[in-house]
């Protein structure tokens, strides 16, 4: 099913859902399992798998130094396979520009629809790590609406080569990312909104927003995205903080603020086991203020661990 679909069952009530990172290359699923498990008791509709892009490693040959392009975390869409057969639960895989060209991006939407998977995350992708900007890949997308245009194009029969008269058309509900302090590289926060708008025009069917820790941001910026035009539905992405580097690292990553009193808050933890519980209080009052202003889904950011999130679920659903 849709995730606009589950929204519009719903009837109004908030949904429950997170997302998953798959494990690196070598370690088992069930790892992942053991994480999940936990958390189904709250029935979430859909679960997003994320999708990391490719990075260079060096391997030592005879004392020589060989760059290597390799992924890390593999497995994206056989993880969403696995996910959806033993929870029956609709799974979200995550397509990037970053790391794939158009035929590659086309081939993995072939093997959604094969799978009966409905829904896909359309994201541009992070720099390398050795990129300062963002560089495309060879015959990739530059854009997120770039990508969102070639699966509604293919969501019409329209692949990449060739129109294919067919009764069995892909039919994908697509999401894409908003940012409630906008995008790290847009120059203001309302060019940032214009770029969320042309995705919508081009086929977004919903939007899910970065993590913040002020929920009134989320707001200002739910509201100036209507203003706007934006009509789709907003999900708020939500991370607790977990370890007292969080200060210093989400802020320098993800170019987003904490309140100076979840930072005070932190900073008097003597310990991370301290900060853990810090951040599962600040977040079920962020999630109980979200739900009763009637957000349509809240959305965890789960990073591969379940006992914040459950903490959480537990006092808000």
């Amino acid at each position: 099913m849709k995730v606009t679909d589950h929204i519009k069952n719903s009837d109004g009530e908030t949904l429950f859902s997170f997302e998953i990172i798959p494990p690196v290359k070598g370690r088992s699923i069930q790892e992942l399992y053991n994480n999940i498990d936990p958390l189904m008791e709250f029935e979430p509709p859909f679960v997003d798998v994320t999708t990391s892009r490719e990075e260079y490693i060096y391997i030592d040959r005879d004392g020589l130094l060989d760059k290597k392009l390799t992924r890390m975390r593999p497995g994206t869409l056989g993880i969403c396979a696995s996910i959806k057969h033993k929870y029956d639960v609709d799974t979200v895989p995550h397509v990037l520009c970053g790391g794939f060209t158009k035929e590659e991006t086309e081939y993995l939407l072939v093997d959604c629809h094969y799978l009966g998977i409905d829904n896909v995350m359309a994201l541009r992708g992070d720099a390398m790590k050795e990129e300062k900007y963002f560089e495309p890949t060879r015959g990739g997308h530059q854009y997120a609406s770039d990508l969102v245009k070639q699966i509604q194009s293919m969501n019409r029969g329209n692949y990449l080569h060739e129109v294919i008269e067919t009764d069995n058309c892909a039919n994908f509900c697509v999401g894409v990312a908003g940012y409630p302090e906008k995008h790290m590289e847009a120059p203001s926060l309302k060019s940032d909104l214009k770029r969320l708008k042309e995705k919508v025009e081009l086929g977004a069917d919903y939007v899910v927003t970065q993590m913040f820790f002020d929920n009134k941001k989320f707001f200002e910026f739910v509201e100036a995205a209507r203003e706007m035009g934006i009509t789709v539905p907003i999900i708020p992405g939500i991370k607790p903080i977990a370890v007292k580097r969080h200060l210093q690292l989400l802020p320098q990553v993800f170019r987003v603020d904490i309140p100076e009193d979840l930072v005070e808050a932190v900073e008097l933890c003597k310990n991370n086991k301290e900060v853990r519980q810090v951040g599962v209080e600040w977040c079920i009052q962020q999630s109980k203020e979200l739900k009763e202003a009637g957000v349509p889904v809240l959305h965890y950011y789960s990073m591969g661990k379940s006992d914040n999130i459950k903490a959480i679920a537990k006092e808000v659903f």
